[in-house]
């Protein structure tokens, strides 16, 4: 199984990579920081300095449909907010 699932790129990431130099990534919920710190350190050959986790709370969803209203929930998930050692960066867009 994969640890890093992908990188979050969102108006708000953006802002806090520009800002803080940090960078988030969604992760399996079984990662614990340890693993989450080798993997990116071995993908983007860079140090990691910090790592903060937390578990996002999937969100109720109402369909109405020809058959009636559906209920649903989508999946919680883990995100990881990365700190990097100075002066190093992760370009998300280099191999497009």
């Amino acid at each position: 199984m994969a640890i890093l699932v992908k990188p979050i790129i969102t108006e708000k990431m953006s802002m806090l990579t520009e800002s803080k130099e940090q960078y988030g990534f969604r992760v399996a919920l079984t990662a614990t920081k340890p693993e989450i710190k080798a993997e990116i350190e071995k993908m983007y050959g860079v140090e990691v300095t910090k790592i903060r986790t937390s578990i996002v709370a999937g969100k109720r969803k109402t369909r109405f449909t020809k058959s009636g209203v559906s209920n649903g929930k989508t999946s919680n998930y883990k995100k990881a907010i990365v700190s990097l050692l100075e002066g190093q960066s992760i370009d998300f867009y280099e191999n497009i």
